[in-house]
């Protein structure tokens, strides 16, 4: 009677512990440079920080 689960090998709860490590560092990661576009303190178009220059385009031509 009763639900007695058996015990959790050794691999598989060094793999889900791995995993859930993998994700959350992954997690801060991805909030360490996109933090404060999702809390809206910065605008996405304003600085992407890729390191492209804007200033190497070619001048564009106005349209009359």
């Amino acid at each position: 009677p009763g639900f007695h689960p058996h015990p959790v090998k050794f691999h598989h709860r060094f793999l889900a512990t791995s995993l859930g490590a993998i994700t959350w560092f992954f997690i801060f990661y991805r909030f360490r440079c996109d933090g404060p576009k999702l809390l809206g303190l910065s605008h996405p178009w304003e600085e992407h920080g890729h390191g492209h220059a804007h200033d190497t385009h070619k001048p564009q031509e106005e349209h009359h």
